[in-house]
């Protein structure tokens, strides 16, 4: 065994020890906390209590244990061996990392440490310390125990005195009543009591009942709609229970095993805790594109939430490449956000060059932040926000319509078919005459006036005439355009379509409208005969259009291919039970609503005073069941149970049948279409018909 096994091997005897110490130590108090809890409280409040004790007490022990780590290893050896020279932190280093003269060093005490005897690091038992734990848990232990309890009815000296028949029974009245409520410590709200027995509370809140009846009962229960039962515990004068409710429900009080004279429903409706909210600040649109010498990004939001916020996360995903070779990276990042507890602002910057963004790529980012909801929190996600790099060229890249599709026509790419007509007018001017070079350049001019009036129509502009300007032109020259678009923006009006105003977000509108501008001056100087002139125009306008066509593309997710699983248990089985025969007959698909129509059918004989029959009467067990299995049929699923307990227990009561009914109502599934009837013809379709059954006749 070489020496670092060796120090090991002391070093987990220490950790044993202290497991030891902490369990003697900390066992007998849960023991006694539970009997404590149990005695004055309920049972599962004494369960929850001590489970969430044991759960503190063993990341104490746990953290503990986890003091015993290197750094202290390290100071017990330089402190108990001498011969170590204070260099038992070259034990735990790798020799590559050390100088020669280190290296020496270690080897030496390596040989020192190896004929050595066992050393002893562990800690004292700490027996009175151990004692006295036991006997604090044994005294709370026997208190719990020998503690005496009130006389109750179940004591039968006193069961003596009560009365002995149901002759000399007196009713029991509820004088008194107040629950406390204590909402979920994540919440921050303080407690509260209530006199009422029906209320509000945040969900996952403890409710504790405070009841005083006259005379005193045997027994006190609470009866909840789900079939649970609470049994309350006589303190003094009162009964006294607890329940942690984690949804809405409803109850009604029990004494001695039966309903109250006043046997109604209770309502507690539990306040679900809303997920945050989040409102993006920057960026301002969803797609955005870089700019020149742009070289960070900056990002914030606000969040917002009932109770509290806790964490927000950042998700930065890079898409670089283009066609089929496009390669996605991700990443995430804490954000630690400036406010109060319940509002507060995230702020973020990224750094585009150790992104390593380049021409062509993309940065999308979400955002999500959670709510300090427990056990489990609430998360709320932003939609994705895209930083485009335009490529340089704008040839566009195929074979990826999954993750990019185009929104912008073909014809916006035009601009370029000008740019060559005009080059190649200028290169051809000195072979050309006058006269004609001039007609060609104001040819270009109309085809340049035809595309901005085509991109006119996407910013709501209505469109000029054709023929305002060459009919009265030396030559006789008349601009003829075929285009179904020229025609409608001669005769039409394009601020009318809906598309124009919403096709495009509007920092697209102000690059096209730049573009619409270069074309202006583009098509001025063709019309005069100045092609060179134009050409920067041109340049500049298809520059525009370029960034135009960037910001119009849309970003959509990757969804992979998920097949179910396949059942390898069933190969080379020959189990043909789940094929089905496809020449089977049709049979009648089952009906869900088949108990709700039934009992709407039911109400409706009752309400009409006729006597229902066998299969007539409300089935109310058939409807409840009917209700567990649609728990979202229903927008009051609590007002509907109690106004079916109501008419349960009073079927006389019309002012309950018709509460029922309403609530029944926007419940109830849309009746089948019947087929509509054939209409008789008049007498001219008659002698038609006829005439066509006479010809099929022959």
């Amino acid at each position: 065994m070489n020496a670092s096994d060796q120090i090991r091997q002391w070093q987990a005897a220490a950790k044993t020890r202290r497991l030891l110490v902490e369990s003697l130590i900390d066992l007998p108090l849960l023991v006694a906390l539970y009997l404590l809890a149990s005695r004055f409280l309920s049972v599962s409040f004494a369960i929850a209590l001590t489970l969430a004790s044991a759960a503190i007490l063993l990341l104490y022990v746990t953290k503990s244990i986890t003091a015993l780590d290197k750094f202290w290893l390290i100071r017990q050896l330089d402190l108990r061996l001498q011969d170590l020279e204070d260099s038992s932190d070259l034990l735990f280093k790798q020799p590559a990392d050390l100088s020669p003269l280190q290296n020496l060093q270690r080897g030496r005490i390596e040989q020192r440490i190896g004929g050595m005897s066992d050393i002893d690091l562990r800690e004292d038992w700490n027996g009175k310390k151990i004692l006295a734990c036991f006997l604090i848990a044994a005294s709370l232990a026997g208190f719990a125990i020998y503690w005496p309890q009130a006389k109750t009815a179940n004591d039968p000296k006193l069961a003596e005195t009560l009365p002995a028949g149901p002759t000399n029974e007196i009713p029991i009245l509820l004088v008194d009543k107040s629950i406390r409520i204590q909402a979920p410590a994540y919440t921050g709200l303080p407690a509260r009591s209530e006199k009422n027995l029906q209320l509000k509370f945040p969900e996952g809140s403890t409710l504790s009942w405070n009841l005083k009846f006259n005379p005193q009962p045997v027994s006190v229960d609470l009866l909840f709609h789900d079939g649970k039962r609470l049994a309350l515990k006589k303190n003094g004068e009162f009964w006294q229970g607890s329940k942690a409710m984690l949804q809405s429900s409803l109850y009604r009080l029990q004494i001695n095993n039966a309903p109250l004279k006043d046997d109604r429903l209770y309502r507690l409706d539990a306040i679900k805790d809303i997920a945050p909210q989040i409102r993006v600040i920057q960026p301002d649109r969803n797609l955005s594109l870089v700019e020149l010498g742009q070289t960070d990004w900056p990002l914030s939001f606000e969040a917002e939430d009932d109770y509290g916020l806790d964490g927000a996360l950042l998700r930065i995903q890079l898409a670089k490449g283009s066609g089929e070779n496009i390669k996605f990276s991700e990443q995430t990042r804490s954000l630690t956000g400036q406010g109060s507890r319940t509002r507060k602002r995230f702020a973020q910057s990224l750094d585009l060059t150790a992104l390593g963004i380049g021409p062509g790529d993309d940065v999308i980012v979400q955002f999500s932040v959670s709510d300090q909801r427990s056990p489990q929190n609430n998360t709320t996600r932003s939609s994705s926000f895209i930083l485009r790099w335009p490529a340089e060229d704008s040839v566009e890249a195929t074979g990826v319509e999954g993750l990019v599709q185009k929104a912008i026509p073909a014809y916006f790419r035009s601009q370029r078919q000008i740019i060559i007509d005009t080059e190649k007018l200028l290169a051809d001017k000195r072979s050309l005459p006058t006269e004609k070079f001039a007609i060609q350049s104001d040819t270009i001019g109309v085809d340049q006036r035809i595309l901005r009036l085509r991109y006119g129509q996407f910013l709501g502009e209505e469109a000029e005439g054709e023929h305002e300007e060459h009919g009265d032109e030396a030559g006789g020259r008349k601009a003829t355009v075929s285009d179904t678009q020229a025609i409608v923006a001669e005769f039409g009006h394009t601020h009318d379509i809906p598309e124009a105003a919403t096709l495009l977000e509007p920092k697209t509108k102000e690059l096209l409208r730049s573009a619409l501008n270069e074309m202006w001056q583009a098509e001025l100087h063709l019309r005069s005969a100045q092609p060179k002139l134009a050409l920067p125009y041109e340049y500049r306008a298809l520059a525009f259009i370029k960034k135009v066509q960037q910001a119009d593309r849309i970003y959509l997710a990757r969804v992979g291919l998920e097949l179910p699983p396949i059942d390898e248990t069933r190969r080379l089985s020959g189990d043909r039970s789940s094929l089905r025969n496809r020449n089977d007959v049709l049979q009648a698909a089952n009906n869900d609503d088949l108990p709700l129509i039934q009992f709407w059918h039911s109400l409706s004989q009752l309400e009409l005073g006729a006597a229902p029959g066998k299969n007539e009467a409300p089935d109310f067990n058939a409807l409840r069941n009917w209700m567990r299995e649609h728990p979202a049929r229903s927008s009051d699923s609590l007002g509907l149970l109690a106004a079916l307990d109501a008419l349960e227990k009073r079927s006389d009561c019309h002012a309950c049948l018709l509460e029922l009914k309403a609530a029944l109502w926007p419940m109830l599934p849309k009746p089948p279409a019947n087929p509509a009837p054939r209409r008789i013809p008049d007498p001219t379709a008659q002698k038609y018909l006829d005439a066509l059954r006479q010809e099929h006749q022959r």
